[in-house]
């Protein structure tokens, strides 16, 4: 059988095509590098007759040479599947300007000088080439189809696929032990290099990539093998031949073009791993730096612990910028116009849907180096009063005393009020006032002297802060006082103006003085006052019996 008698040789060929095609594309950018100028493309196509190319036919305007080369392949076959007709027949007949290879009274192929130009020898020699070639694929046309040679092709095909279910099955195996053997040994050695490299080097990085290389290259063999397995079981057939010889096409043209592309691409490539190092590198020294700064390592004049990450994070943004301008020319493909066009429409959808990203990133950092809260301060923003749990450069997180966790974007909170209340508790503490309405018959004297009692009353206000009392106005039935207390606790307010109010009450009630707040009708017989003995009425128990 034809085909098998070169079956091996071709797999073998193909296979170390595979192998060395990225070879070859080096070689050749290293023996040209000038380009020659391109010359006119001719016509030309592959005259195919079970599934194997003969030679090539050229062909004119009016007459393509892919319609002269089918005609040809079609006469050849209609010859081979003749079994009556011998190809010792086949005659060459001269016309003086061409010369016709017939088959008895049929023309098979008429062969011209721009034929013999084509592949550059006499036309005389090549009527020669035609003749053996036709003779031996119309003979190996008839044998591949006698069926004693298909089943022993059919035979092959399933020693094959058992061959190659054989194989896989071994590479599986052997994958599994490879990575079991580096799981082993390869692994721990990465995480030592780590520690001694001080955490510049990152061991899961490392191993990430080693794992990567070896599933590429499991990948790849079992790619080859498949192929392998292809190009044999297809041209075993005479009906899939055709599909076995462009297997190799299939395959090798794109792997010569990429080849090529890689091979001219490498010096690019090296400057940009080296500039990804560097980068990393020098990101490396920028974080060590700046969290020294955070942990107070590092001191610099006017210049806040809580200003470190976010300059960190401008610092970085710059720098990334600045080496991806660097890095934009060597990238593939960056000189084209596609790639071009990409960026600009990112470039346009980036500024139009941004834009309110951008003022709230802004308003961020505006905010930071502005100081105006920080995590953990007690705020009021507009409408919404409570702690700052979260602030990151595009919204702030705001919990409030009901448990409700607010999230305000950064940009309104640079167009709103912002009241901290914890900076005013750090620096000369926070004041918490109140205010009463008392009638004018009691001595203003004993009503700031009540009022002051129940501020010492109260717990948790500041120490060596002195409360005071202001005469807030003069009102139509009662003077309206306002009771001022220190405190540096912002988060316990409401539980200090409850205490607070508590004991306004009782002091008042104590000394049976009427508060005329919040409105006034008219003078009861008896003060609206509570007794002393009521003070505890059920269901409430005084603090002796509790």
């Amino acid at each position: 059988m034809h085909y098998l008698k070169n079956a091996l040789p071709r797999v073998l060929l193909a296979s170390i095509f595979m192998l060395l095609s990225l070879a070859a594309a080096a070689a050749e950018n290293a023996v040209s590098p000038i380009q020659p100028v391109d010359a006119p493309a001719v016509d030309a196509a592959p005259v195919i007759v079970n599934g194997e190319p003969l030679f090539r036919v050229r062909g004119v305007t009016a007459y393509p040479a892919s319609q002269r080369s089918a005609v040809i392949s079609k006469r050849i076959e209609d010859l081979a599947r003749d079994k009556t007709f011998d190809p010792a027949s086949l005659a060459a007949t001269d016309k003086g300007d061409f010369t016709m290879i017939m088959a008895g009274e049929k023309l098979v192929v008429a062969i011209y000088e721009e034929d013999a130009r084509l592949e550059s020898i006499s036309r005389q020699v090549l009527v020669n080439v035609y003749l053996e070639k036709i003779r031996r694929v119309i003979q190996d046309y008839r044998n591949d189809r006698k069926p004693d040679v298909i089943l022993k092709a059919a035979l092959y095909a399933i020693a094959a696929t058992l061959a190659l279910l054989a194989v896989v099955y071994g590479l599986i195996v052997l994958f599994r032990r490879i990575n079991g053997l580096l799981e082993m040994r390869f692994r721990k050695r990465i995480e030592e290099f780590e520690i001694k490299s001080l955490r510049l080097v990152q061991a899961h990085q490392i191993w990430a990539g080693a794992v990567a290389i070896v599933k590429v290259i499991r990948a790849l063999l079992l790619l080859s093998l498949l192929y392998i397995y292809l190009e044999l079981v297809l041209g075993l057939f005479p009906w899939t031949r055709w599909l076995a010889r462009e297997l190799l096409d299939y395959v090798a043209d794109p792997l010569l073009v990429m080849g090529r592309a890689f091979v001219a691409y490498l010096p690019k490539l090296f400057f940009l791993i080296v500039l990804v190092l560097v980068v990393r590198f020098v990101l490396k020294l920028i974080h060590v730096f700046f969290d020294a700064i955070a942990e107070g390592r590092v001191h610099f004049a006017n210049f806040e612990q809580e200003w470190a990450w976010p300059t960190y994070r401008i610092v970085r943004f710059v720098f990334l910028a600045f080496m991806l301008v660097i890095a934009y020319p060597y990238i593939p493909g960056s000189d084209s116009d596609a790639f071009k066009g990409v960026s600009l429409f990112l470039g346009v959808l980036f500024s139009l849907g941004s834009s309110s990203v951008l003022s709230n990133v802004i308003a961020g950092y505006s905010m930071t180096y502005r100081r105006a809260f920080k995590v953990g301060d007690r705020v009021r923003i507009d409408n919404t009063f409570g702690d700052v749990v979260e602030m990151s450069v595009l919204v702030t997180h705001i919990l409030t005393p009901k448990n409700e966790r607010v999230v305000i974007p950064n940009s309104k909170i640079l167009n709103n009020e912002v009241i901290n209340y914890s900076a005013m508790a750090r620096d000369k503490g926070l004041i918490l006032h109140t205010t009463v309405g008392i009638g004018y018959e009691t001595s203003w004297r004993q009503v700031e002297a009540m009022l002051l009692m129940a501020a010492e009353r109260t717990s948790g206000l500041r120490p060596n802060s002195k409360a005071f009392v202001l005469q807030k106005s003069l009102g139509d039935f009662a003077v309206n006082y306002e009771l001022n207390v220190y405190s540096d606790d912002p988060r316990s307010m409401n539980r200090q103006y409850t205490e607070l109010h508590r004991n306004i009450l009782d002091v008042f009630n104590e000394y049976g003085v009427q508060i005329m707040t919040p409105a006034y009708e008219g003078d009861t017989p008896e003060p609206k006052v509570v007794p002393k003995d009521q003070w505890y009425a059920a269901p409430a128990q005084a603090p002796s019996a509790k």
